[in-house]
């Protein structure tokens, strides 16, 4: 338990003390400066006149005020042109806790468990990889049968930790994937025997070989009839992983993930491998790591799973997730037992945050409540100043298609929400690759959670569309989408979202099936009725309701199922229809999970072009 008198060192060393006016400066025909800067600040710190700045930019094309940041670049290019020379200068403020790096003395390092990724092919058994360690049946309920978020486990073996990151496999999550890299001191490469080297292993590859770290290949499904090891070993040469046994410095293990066969083997190398690396921390520091995943639980409020990665956490500690804060009220394992400290490769799920941090953030405990506030509202700041995008006029997919065959739209603004942080960021990667030399995609917000008011003001400032992958909005945020001629789009498939934004940067139309709402009743009663099930008593808030039509359950703006509505009723008769204001009890087809506060939202598919 945390000591009363807390012993632990603080990860910064030195906080930069020095006032506002020193971040920008000439020393000796140099200027240097230590942040972005606004013109008026450049013009007073060369002395010259700002309206010079301004003009010096605009006969290169660029519009700018005297109010107005400028980028690295245009700073350098600008002390050129006054005769100046250019100096940026790093530093690690308490804000920028990621930029920091540790200095421990020898005698407080301590083993760690390695921490290892599991990456590979979509459906190459990676999930079944880890039931089988953890002799648990995480694939069983995957939806779709594929990862879509981040787990972390850990498994003791022969008395050591192993800790384990499962990423999914498909192309749409290589930005998870490459997270998962980042953290992680061993990969763990899953190729099916019978299936053999597929594109996403060679992006799995690429993303060990640039976190600069072990590969140990999982030959997997050597029990399925087409099995052919010699034939995966003989593929990954070309991609410079060498079996140990052909001289090279990779482990190869056989296994097959269902039967169990060959687990033991692949934990001793993993053992081995990790006595090789030498892996040290020092638990006497405050925390430091990473988040792997978070989302808002509508009885908890925002949760987050760290992987402590230097210093020990404890329960009651304060922490900075990204642009977060909080006390940790309650701090567990992947089992849900309540830990009361984490060490060193560690991951933990924890409550107390003031708002959900992002997937990939950084996160790190300090000693008082009132520096993590302060060091939360500086990051805050800063992410609000990078949100505050151009407005290019782009608030419906009608007004993108024409800008871009007139040729006036260079950017396309995007503010996509998801079920989850974990979706978030794949969802984000996935449509700004799809970029080219004619238009940029720019997604300017990237989070999870229903579509808020707070993401249409955004949209409307910034002329971009909103994509929802897995959640809806309310009738009262339509309603505000609708007045502010801001489109909202809405998905449940990744690779469609992705194919209608990559179809509106080639212009190209077609004929597609889209849904139109016909209204929303907010659940209120729940009454179970034997050989019947479950009827919601709800109260129709927008639009209608009609019988027979198709409906999707939303809770805490995320849909939990899409389905039929079965029967509907006005106290004892079957109705076709309930208007808005009015109250009626309605059974959804093969669906009983019905709470109170639900939203039952009717729609229908019409055919668009």
């Amino acid at each position: 338990m945390k000591k009363k008198n807390d012993e632990r060192v603080s990860n910064i060393k030195q906080v930069d003390s020095k006032s506002n006016k020193d971040y920008a400066k000439v020393n000796g025909g140099v200027f240097v400066f230590t942040k972005s800067i606004t013109v008026g600040e450049l013009a007073k710190s060369l002395n010259v006149s700002a309206s010079d700045i301004i003009k010096k930019l605009f006969l290169k094309g660029k519009m700018v005020n005297i109010n107005q940041y400028l980028d690295d670049d245009t700073i350098g290019e600008l002390c050129l042109e006054f005769g100046y020379d250019f100096k940026k200068e790093e530093t690690v403020n308490e804000e920028d806790f990621e930029k920091l790096t540790f200095e421990d003395k020898k005698e407080d390092l301590e083993e760690r468990p390695p921490v290892v990724t599991i990456m590979g092919h979509v459906d190459h058994g990676k999930t079944t990889l880890i039931d089988a360690i953890r002799n648990s049946n995480l694939a069983g309920e995957e939806y779709g049968g594929i990862s879509q978020e981040i787990g972390a486990y850990q498994k003791s073996y022969k008395g050591k930790k192993i800790t384990f990151i499962d990423t999914p496999g498909h192309k749409a999550f290589s930005a998870m994937r490459m997270r998962g890299a980042s953290v992680t001191d061993i990969v763990v490469l899953v190729v099916a025997a019978d299936d053999g080297v597929m594109p996403q292993t060679i992006e799995a590859i690429d993303h060990a070989k640039a976190a600069k770290v072990p590969i140990i290949v999982a030959i997997n499904k050597m029990d399925m009839p087409g099995a052919d090891p010699e034939k995966v070993i003989n593929e990954l040469m070309k991609y410079d992983i060498i079996a140990e046994k052909y001289g090279g410095e990779n482990i190869v293990c056989e296994i097959s993930a269902k039967k169990k066969i060959g687990i033991d083997n692949l934990l001793e190398a993993i053992l081995l491998e990790a006595e090789m690396l030498e892996l040290r921390a020092n638990p006497k520091r405050y925390a430091y790591g990473t988040v792997l995943e978070a989302n808002l639980d509508k009885g908890e409020g925002a949760k987050a799973t760290l992987l402590v990665q230097n210093g020990t956490l404890y329960s009651s500690d304060y922490i900075v997730c990204g642009t977060s804060y909080g006390k940790v009220r309650r701090m567990t394992n992947e089992h849900s037992q309540i830990l009361k400290e984490a060490t060193p490769s560690t991951p933990v799920s924890v409550i107390g945050l003031s708002e959900v941090p992002q997937a990939g953030d950084h996160f790190m405990a300090f000693p008082t409540e009132k520096q993590a506030k302060e060091i939360a509202s500086k990051r805050q700041l800063k992410k609000l100043e990078e949100e505050r995008a151009s407005n290019n006029g782009v608030t419906s997919l009608d007004d993108l298609y024409k800008k871009i065959n007139e040729g006036s739209l260079t950017q396309i603004n995007i503010v996509l929400k998801t079920d989850t942080t974990g979706s978030a960021e794949a969802c984000k990667s996935s449509l700004e690759k799809l970029s080219n030399d004619q238009v940029k995609v720019n997604v300017i917000r990237a989070a999870s959670g229903g579509i808020t008011e707070s993401d249409i003001l955004l949209a409307k400032a910034s002329g971009a569309l909103i994509y929802g992958f897995n959640v809806r909005p309310t009738g009262l945020v339509r309603k505000k989408a609708e007045e502010d001629k801001v489109e909202i789009r809405l998905h449940r498939i990744i690779y469609a979202l992705i194919e209608e934004v990559e179809d509106a940067i080639n212009g190209l139309t077609k004929k597609e099936e889209v849904e139109k709402v016909a209204g929303q009743a907010e659940v209120r009663n729940i009454f179970k009725v034997s050989k019947v099930g479950t009827i919601a008593g709800s109260y129709v808030t927008d639009g209608e309701i009609h019988r027979d039509g198709l409906c999707r359950v939303i809770r805490d703006g995320v849909i939990v199922y899409e389905g039929k509505i079965e029967t509907l009723r006005r106290f004892k008769d079957d109705v076709k229809v309930v208007n808005s204001g009015f109250e009626c009890g309605i059974k959804i087809s093969n669906f009983n999970d019905v709470h109170e506060g639900d939203i039952i939202e009717n729609y229908e598919m019409v055919e668009k072009e």
